[in-house]
């Protein structure tokens, strides 16, 4: 999980321009929609669009966005509906990979996935074939200067957290997808901001990646998060910071 956090955290610098471009409000927008289609518009009930919300308010989408997103997931307002697309595959040095997409055309999404693993030396698998390496998890990154270890420690196992452990700057917290929303509570009660709070797919294990086949995994997984229908990108590597930020500074 390490080096794909460090990853996200990194690339989260660019938010900001993303999202000024619109990129990254459309994605919001189809996995509200997505979410609010698949379990209803009750956020109490939804996690999954209780934290796409989150993530919405977090990347400062206005909320008539948000209100609409919803409303066309319920039926309420007419709107397109789209199918969820989970693609396996395998990048260089065998880095296991899940790709999830939402999109209105899957011929012309598979299409055009297949096309960015085969330009950037990966190659998509059968169903089955790496999922089992990976396990739904929510995850939460605090960063260091905001509470000492112990503190945090003691709030979030206390809540129900799996772990925590220090990377980098943060703290990194795992949980069950159940106990996901009960600490990120107990962290709200504490005042405790958090950098990053999402459910996502955690590797049981970590390939390490040096020099050219951790450069040319990190531009395959740059090249899917870039394409219009992809949400999601989940990799079991482990890269030295120092390449991770060469190539995220380029």
């Amino acid at each position: 999980m390490s080096g794909h956090s460090k990853w996200k955290t990194n690339k989260g610098k660019k938010m900001a321009a993303d999202a000024a471009k619109g990129k990254v409000y459309t994605k919001l927008i189809k996995e509200i929609t997505a979410a609010a289609r698949e379990g209803g518009g009750n956020t109490d009930n939804n996690i999954r669009l209780r934290t796409a919300i989150t993530r919405a308010k977090d990347a400062n989408m206005p909320s008539d966005n948000v209100k609409m997103a919803v409303k066309r997931g319920t039926g309420e307002l007419p709107g397109i509906v789209y199918e969820t697309i989970v693609y396996e595959a395998y990048g260089p040095g065998g880095v296991a990979i899940l790709i999830e997409a939402l999109t209105d055309n899957k011929n012309r999404t598979t299409a055009e996935v297949r096309n960015i693993m085969s330009k950037k030396s990966g190659n998509l698998a059968g169903a089955g074939a790496v999922n089992w390496m990976f396990n739904k998890k929510g995850y939460i990154s605090v960063q260091k200067n905001l509470i000492s270890e112990e503190e945090l420690m003691n709030i979030v196992l206390e809540s129900g957290a799996e772990d925590m452990k220090p990377e980098g700057d943060n703290y990194e917290i795992t949980t069950s997808v159940q106990d996901f929303e009960k600490v990120k509570g107990a962290l709200e009660a504490k005042g405790i901001k958090w950098q990053d709070a999402e459910l996502t797919m955690v590797p049981s294990s970590l390939i390490k990646l040096t020099g050219g086949d951790a450069k040319q995994l990190l531009g395959l997984i740059d090249s899917l998060e870039e394409h219009e229908d992809v949400q999601q990108v989940y990799a079991n590597f482990d890269i030295p910071d120092e390449i991770m930020e060469q190539v995220t500074s380029e």
